[in-house]
């Protein structure tokens, strides 16, 4: 894998995936049985948002920089409080320094007696994953591909769980291999709620990839797409989406709530906005 999450880390991607991430796993400790949450492609745990591969793009400057910096009205606050709460636990002053992978927001939100399995297949970012963890509690640091930690991890034994699937789409067989993985997850385990991330660059092979993995009219499922301005050459990632199948109740009008300030908040010029589609019986 070539891919590197250092120069990435708390873009305006990662920060909507995040507020997502943090919401699903709040519901789930609503209930008192204990619950898993499995990370797929966890990197590297935490990142240096003063390193070399940070300062160079300079994108979390515009993503978790900009949302830590503003002010929010007290209902947008109450929802994006567990994030932020994550991100503050990481850093020991008010200057933003370093920013949390998925699992590491995840195990800071749930409770001790909750599961995490975090995964990473890359040698080196396995090491440093290890290394953020330690000996946390109900943690397991894993070092396999994602396609057999899918198979090999659920169904979960508490039989509750949230899988985030948040692969780095370098090959062109990207969307098709998801698409892949993520049907054989719901055939493994269907009460799961999963939260599957995907650039918006090709938005036909986005668009496909969607109506595979929601063929089936029973399942519910909300579709969230930000952008921060419209695609142009040489900008880069400009908009994602996240695919929550199986999602709470209340996901959909607490991002009702929210985007349009995240919107205000991290747009980058004309384009900006988000699309929020679902299907709820």
């Amino acid at each position: 894998m070539n891919y590197r999450h250092d120069y990435h880390a708390g873009n305006f991607a990662d920060v909507v995936k995040h507020v997502v991430l943090a919401r699903v796993v709040t519901y789930m400790m609503a209930k008192p049985r204990p619950f898993r949450v499995i990370d797929t492609h966890a990197g590297a745990g935490r990142y240096d948002l003063l390193g070399p591969e940070a300062s160079k793009t300079g994108e979390w400057r515009d993503g978790i920089g900009r949302i830590f910096a503003a002010h929010f009205p007290p209902a947008v606050t109450e929802i994006i409080e567990p994030y932020l709460n994550a991100v503050r636990a990481v850093n020991t002053t008010d200057e933003l320094k370093v920013y949390p992978g998925s699992s590491l927001i995840a195990r800071m939100i749930m409770r001790p007696e909750d599961v995490l399995v975090a995964n990473e297949l890359n040698a080196e970012e396995y090491g440093r994953l290890k290394r953020a963890f330690g000996r946390t509690k109900n943690t397991t640091i894993l070092n396999i591909d994602a396609r057999h930690a899918v198979k090999s991890l659920l169904p979960p034994k508490e039989r509750r769980g949230v899988i985030l699937i948040d692969p780095p789409f370098e090959a062109k067989s990207e969307f098709d291999d998801l698409a892949v993985a993520v049907k054989d997850a719901m055939a493994r385990f269907s009460a799961g709620v999963y939260l599957v991330w995907y650039p918006l660059k090709d938005e036909v092979a986005a668009g496909r990839f969607v109506a595979e993995v929601t063929r089936d009219f029973s399942l519910e499922f909300l579709d969230v797409r930000f952008s921060v301005c419209a695609p142009f050459p040489g900008l880069g990632l400009t908009a994602a989406g996240l695919l929550v199948l199986n999602p709470p109740y209340l996901l959909r009008d607490e991002l009702e709530t929210l985007l349009p300030y995240f919107k205000d908040v991290l747009s980058e010029g004309t384009g900006s906005g988000f699309q929020l589609n679902d299907r709820v019986q």
